[in-house]
């Protein structure tokens, strides 16, 4: 029988809601849109950065910039998104979508990993930034259909290794696979890493890999999500892995619990209800704080935290 997460939330979970959820809202916008929600995470000048997915009142969705000091509270919301559809782009005519934001030390730059998407279906795209005021598109590097992408912050054994989401007959369902890239340009034939569960399991219909995964002394940090089929529809909540840090593709450990599922009301209601879906993560090396950001319903964004001895401590129970 597994160990129970305890009590720290009031949900029982190991990540504790932020009272002020949800922190962003269609209602922030300077532009009129539909819904906000599955953002990209990291700091800039002091700053915490969001690159949220928008869908505007077509249907499309967009990434804008939002800008907070302390994460939480205060934000600031650009007045144009800093990547949109384009029409004249077969692979991103219907928007882009669910971005990823990775600091790289050697490139001095944020790289954006992103879902474009259009009439062949949802595709990786790869994008790079130094500010966050404009970008240098890198092109597409998966094709569709593929999605969740999400990059680790350095190389490892020589290569850029790039989590992401194939499906497609000959790689065999909705899992999580890596590619490698000296030049992120050109990335090699996808290497399966972890699959969802069978059976009844809460992450047994699909899953895919969130935010960029953390270096830690235990390996890389990475959370996920993961989708249990009901009768009411698909059930979307957040869990950990743990990958090796010389070898990307290997899992050493894996939460069997779900650490953050929907429970509030704005994850339980909304354009997609009973969605939590985990897309930016911070840490605070100086006081040990992860913040979780998330998309709540496909309507709203919210974060949610824990701190990383408890993450481990957690984790670290599981082969």
């Amino acid at each position: 029988m597994s160990t129970p997460l305890g009590t720290t939330s009031p949900h029982g979970e190991l990540f504790r809601r932020e009272p002020a959820n949800p922190i962003l809202t269609a209602n922030d916008w300077p532009y009129q849109i539909n819904t906000v929600f599955n953002p990209g995470a990291t700091t800039h000048d002091g700053e915490t950065v969001l690159l949220c997915r928008v869908e505007d009142r077509r249907g499309l969705s967009h990434l804008t910039v939002a800008r907070s000091p302390d994460g939480v509270l205060g934000w600031r919301v650009d007045p144009k998104p800093l990547l949109a559809d384009d029409p004249a782009d077969q692979t991103s005519m219907w928007g882009v979508e669910d971005c990823r934001i990775t600091y790289v030390a050697e490139l001095e730059t944020y790289v954006i990993s992103y879902t474009a998407y259009g009439p062949s279906g949802p595709c990786v795209a790869l994008a790079t930034t130094d500010d966050f005021q404009s970008v240098e598109k890198l092109g597409v590097v998966m094709p569709p259909e593929d999605k969740n992408a999400s990059l680790l912050p350095r190389r490892v054994g020589g290569d850029f290794i790039l989590y992401h989401r194939p499906y497609s007959a000959h790689v065999g369902g909705a899992d999580v696979w890596l590619s490698r890239s000296k030049d992120l340009r050109t990335w090699s034939s996808p290497e399966p890493v972890m699959a969802s569960r069978e059976g009844a399991w809460w992450d047994a219909a699909r899953m895919g890999l969130g935010p960029a995964p953390i270096e830690t002394e235990h390996g890389w940090l990475g959370v996920y999500h993961g989708v249990k089929q009901m009768a009411a529809g698909p059930l979307y909540r957040a869990g950990l892995v743990l990958f090796d840090i010389d070898n990307p593709a290997k899992v050493v450990r894996r939460s069997p619990q779900w650490v953050l599922g929907p429970a509030a009301d704005y994850e339980t209601h909304g354009d997609v209800p009973n969605v939590v879906f985990p897309t930016g993560l911070i840490h605070d090396a100086e006081t040990g704080e992860l913040r979780l950001y998330y998309g709540a319903g496909d309507s709203v964004i919210a974060v949610a935290t824990a701190t990383m001895s408890e993450v481990m401590d957690y984790l670290l129970q599981y082969g």
